[in-house]
């Protein structure tokens, strides 16, 4: 059996054993369970959760807990964070997090079990988040329930740990008080019941802005540059205070004005008579809505909520409940409509979800975060609070059943409570779009570079045999589009595509499948749809010698290697085939383990060096550094090793590519019996020595076919060029009355023939 015949029996084997594998699991997969602290505790040491702790009782109560015991000793309790509060992260998937609490109310253990958020899986380097994560533990939270303590956050990825510490602090506190732990009286009932406050929405006549600031239904918090230099000075980063604010210390840094737009006479106040009645209809029983407005140098929206859809510069706290708002959640305005309102330079209205718990006739603050770059990729933080407290005027106050049976009655009866709130249920606004298309929408530039791109890689391929006739303007156009990709979808654009991309989206597609998942970064999408179609037409090849960064930063290394007189290795065929198969088995061992633990396999697709040399420009600790370095060194002596031997991407793509349609690709019958011209120079020795190419090792550079068109270096060509030259000597006038050619000669020109 010959070796093309051995790869393609190979090749629809390993086809028929993934499918196969995707349809059993999907047949056998179990429905996902109300809980799964217990698969969690099952999967950890006691101590690294809760220290001390050696054992862990029983799952029971509501919310589920686990009681954490030193022999027969009861230390507290094991929790999931996401079984007690919403932990939906940017991938729009749960990040679990098992959390111990002591039985004095203080956080004794965390640790992050799982979690599916892009940023961390192909960007910032997972320990940041875990001692992130660390920086809660040993704290009360019951003490700190008002305060709401921010500790550093992580570059980059502002919107995933705020989630994270939010959600370790809120589920911490509904469980210490379920418990009654820190002297928290969990079903004691109080010793006086507290008034009744309700919104008294009979007032609704409009106030000028004068008024609004005068009584405090509008709240202003007003920085100078000077007074935000002077706080990261106080907050002892050194890095930070040496990178001041541009521009005069009385300059404002922000002016920022904060009103509730869901009382009737602050929001007709401040939108209007018809945009009041437009939010009024908008808004469901009980449900919330504040008015932001602000000037000067630094925005409170900021750029996050574009990628991941949540403002991440600033949060409503209200005793111990945080709310973070979404851009489902919030609509641009243009101006305030109250008599005397200033422009501004940014107006949002944002709408409190309607299981946030936010009262509106309670104290609350809004939380400013303030960011400041201190590196290429690092920032300091620090927070600003604007208190907010409802003006009497807008309220009701009732005094509780208890007291009122020994007082008078009051002479009017108040207005009842709003409903309250239906838990899960979320801002509707029809009017907004959808985010992953504000996202594409401020990605147009950007995408339409990487639609362009893309045109001119086509053209490249479909007029492939008028390129290469042109050796010399083949090589500036090759060399041209790999530093593109290097530099610009990898480097500037962070659009390499990995793995991990196809471990998520096969796992998507035996769970819980939405197209709003993969629509959240449009580069990474119009690659893969780009990649998707030219496997039926070129295979992999397109992709893997074309568009993918660390791909083109091998072959440029190896190119310059080239050229300073680096010896290059010629690896044995026999050796080459075999060498080959450990990138399918790479493969086909992460997808396996994706089957029943895509986590553990998005570790270890870790494999792949992208997220060290493209993502992170090798900003790394190092052992990711030192195994990038050590591939990068390969390719220097073997062109693109990496890609040969251990790429389990381009194994994932090889697998369908099988199914192309068109081999684009031509040959002589004289290619490898007995030339051997292109096989011997082909950079990833995709050709066999019998002449046939591997398409499933072919990167599509088209280096054979510049061969195949070159009259100097192709045998073929070379033959075809002396005839031709041949025949236009013997039909030139000179020729026509030179003497006859003697035997010899002609003999002599045959052999140099």
């Amino acid at each position: 059996m010959s070796a093309r015949s051995v790869d393609t029996l190979a090749l629809r084997m390993a086809m028929s054993i993934l499918l196969a594998a995707v349809v059993l699991l999907a047949l056998l997969a179990p429905a996902q369970a109300q809980s799964r602290l217990g698969e969690f505790l099952r999967s950890v040491e006691p101590g690294t959760v809760f220290p001390g702790a050696d054992r862990f009782g029983p799952v029971e109560g509501v919310p589920p807990t686990a009681p954490a015991f030193a022999g027969d000793r009861l230390l507290g309790y094991v929790y999931l964070n996401s079984d007690v509060v919403n932990s939906t992260g940017y991938s729009g998937k749960p990040i679990n997090i098992l959390v111990g609490l002591a039985l004095d109310g203080t956080i004794a253990g965390a640790r992050l079990v799982e979690h599916h958020e892009p940023i961390v899986l192909v960007g910032i380097p997972e320990e940041k988040i875990l001692n992130f994560i660390d920086g809660y533990v040993g704290r009360k939270v019951l003490d700190e329930a008002a305060s709401a303590k921010t500790l550093d956050l992580v570059s980059g990825a502002t919107v995933t740990v705020m989630v994270i510490g939010d959600t370790i602090m809120r589920s911490a506190i509904r469980v210490a008080r379920a418990k009654g732990l820190g002297g928290s009286a969990a079903g004691v009932a109080a010793a006086a019941p507290k008034p009744v406050r309700t919104l008294d929405e009979s007032k609704t006549e409009p106030e000028s802005w004068e008024t609004l600031l005068g009584d405090g239904s509008v709240r202003r918090l007003h920085l100078t540059i000077g007074e935000v230099n002077a706080a990261f000075e106080r907050a002892g980063n050194p890095e930070a205070a040496a990178r001041p604010e541009r521009g005069a210390p009385d300059d404002d840094f922000i002016d920022l004005y904060v009103g509730l737009a869901s009382v009737p006479a602050i929001g007709r106040s401040l939108l209007g008579d018809d945009g009041y009645e437009r939010l009024k209809q908008q808004l469901k029983p009980g449900q919330q809505a504040i008015i932001l407005a602000a000037n000067g140098a630094y925005s409170f929206k900021g750029s996050g909520y574009v990628r991941g859809g949540i403002f991440d510069r600033f949060e409503v706290i209200q005793g111990d409940n945080s709310i973070r708002f979404r851009d489902r959640n919030h609509r641009r305005l243009g101006d305030l409509a109250a008599d005397g309102a200033p422009s501004f330079r940014e107006i949002g209205l944002f709408v409190a979800p309607e299981d946030s718990g936010f009262d509106p006739t309670e104290p609350w603050r809004l939380q400013l975060l303030v960011q400041r770059a201190i590196g290429a990729r690092d920032k300091a933080f620090i927070t600003f609070d604007l208190g907010y407290a409802l003006p009497d005027k807008y309220v009701r106050t009732e005094q509780p059943a208890a007291v009122v049976a020994s007082t008078p009655a009051p002479p009017a009866a108040a207005s009842p409570a709003p409903p309250a709130a239906a838990p899960g249920a979320s801002a509707a606004e029809p009017e907004e779009e959808p985010l992953w298309q504000r996202i594409w929408r401020s990605k147009t530039a950007s995408i339409a570079v990487l639609v362009v791109a893309l045109g001119i890689l086509t053209a490249i391929f479909f007029f492939q045999d008028w390129l290469v006739r042109r050796p010399v303007l083949y090589e500036r156009v090759r060399l041209a589009f790999l530093a593109f990709t290097l530099v610009w979808i990898g480097w500037v654009a962070q659009a390499q595509l990995s793995v991990v991309n196809i471990l998520t989206f096969a796992s998507a597609l035996r769970t819980d499948f939405r197209w709003e998942y993969f629509l959240m970064a449009p580069l990474i999408f119009v690659l893969w749809f780009a990649v998707a179609a030219a496997l039926l037409f070129w295979g992999r090849g397109a992709f893997c010698g074309w568009l993918c960064p660390f791909g083109a930063l091998q072959e440029l290394l190896n190119r310059g290697a080239r050229l300073v007189g680096i010896p290059q290795l010629r690896v044995p065929w026999s050796v080459h085939q075999r060498l080959v198969a450990v990138k399918y088995i790479i493969f086909l061992v992460l997808f396996g383990i994706s089957l029943s633990a895509l986590a553990l396999a998005e570790k270890a697709a870790e494999v792949e060096p992208f997220k060290t040399a493209i993502t992170l420009h090798f900003v790394r600790s190092w052992p990711f550094v030192l195994y990038a370095a050590v591939l990068l060194a390969a390719s220097l002596f073997v062109d693109r090793f990496f890609c040969r031997y251990l790429c389990p991407l381009g194994a994932g793509l090889a697998i369908p590519a099988r199914l192309r349609m068109f081999d684009w690709l031509r040959r002589y019958r004289e290619c490898g019996n007995p030339c051997q011209r292109c096989a011997n120079e082909c950079p990833v020795q995709a050709i066999h020595p019998e002449g046939h190419i591997n398409p499933n090792e072919c990167i599509q550079c088209l280096h054979c076919q510049m061969l195949y068109h070159h009259d100097q270096k192709c045998p073929v060509m070379i033959q075809k060029r002396l005839k031709l030259e041949k025949r236009l000597a013997m039909t030139s006038p000179s020729m026509r009355t030179a003497p006859p050619v003697r035997a010899g000669a002609r003999a002599t020109e045959k052999a140099e023939t």
